[in-house]
């Protein structure tokens, strides 16, 4: 991605290139069993499990290379 407006960051949230995957995993119940699983062996919860202001059940982690991971129902 290239975009004159958009400069290279240190801050693993707000970077260029790709930094954000999203996985639907079905149910409310998998988020939670996924988060806690993953939280468990080291990965960096930022946040939820929980209800986003547009309705989605979701949950976001720091995964491989800095990106963000959403795991959504």
């Amino acid at each position: 991605m290239t975009r004159p407006e958009v400069q290279e960051q240190d801050e693993a949230l707000m970077r260029t290139g790709f930094i954000h995957l999203s996985f639907s995993v079905g149910n409310r119940e998998t988020v939670d069993e996924l988060t806690s699983r993953l939280e468990s062996e080291g990965y960096e919860v930022v946040s939820g499990p929980r209800v986003t202001g547009d309705g989605y059940y979701e949950s976001q982690i720091i995964g491989f290379e800095s990106n963000v991971i959403e795991i959504t129902e």
